[in-house]
């Protein structure tokens, strides 16, 4: 039995080329390492840009906004609240709104300028704002340094 592969998932223009296929050993563990520290942190990275955001420009984050906002039940958010507690990256008191430490307000702008970059490079491509936003979301916390900046320069000519 054959399968046929939609026209949007058959293999680019571009050929692979030899070593895309299977790297080498260390390079392919590398690479997973990578995705499972990245995996690691980008609930925590998405919550603590996310208070922020709601600190910036609302002026409070509330369990319950960053509930709607993340389609969670406030249980999910309550204890995700105690997680980033323990991990010093939020100050929090019942019945109040939430903080940001100094090392979660740093957390947050390194989140939120790598989204920024992902989401305008997205846009520059030609990507149409809402899927961009979405992909932003997932990307973010996958790309090196070394794409990013490269992502930032290519923006940066396409704006000239």
């Amino acid at each position: 039995m054959s399968h046929s592969i939609p026209s949007s998932q058959q293999a680019s223009k571009t050929p692979l080329q030899s070593g895309d296929a299977l790297p080498p050993v260390e390079q392919h563990a590398r690479q997973y390492e990578t995705v499972r520290n990245a995996h690691e942190t980008e609930l925590i990275e998405d919550y603590v840009e996310l208070i922020g955001d709601l600190l910036l420009h609302r002026g409070e984050a509330r369990a319950a906004d960053i509930a709607s906002r993340m389609a969670v039940s406030q249980a999910t958010v309550s204890k995700m609240i105690r997680r980033l507690n323990e991990l010093g990256l939020v100050k929090s008191q019942p019945y109040r709104s939430l903080f940001l430490t100094p090392e979660g307000q740093a957390m947050a702008n390194a989140s939120r300028e790598r989204h920024g970059i992902v989401l305008n490079f997205l846009r520059a491509l030609g990507v149409s704002d809402t899927t961009a936003r979405i992909d932003a979301e997932g990307m973010e916390h996958h790309v090196s340094d070394e794409t990013l900046a490269i992502m930032q320069r290519y923006t940066d000519e396409k704006a000239k």
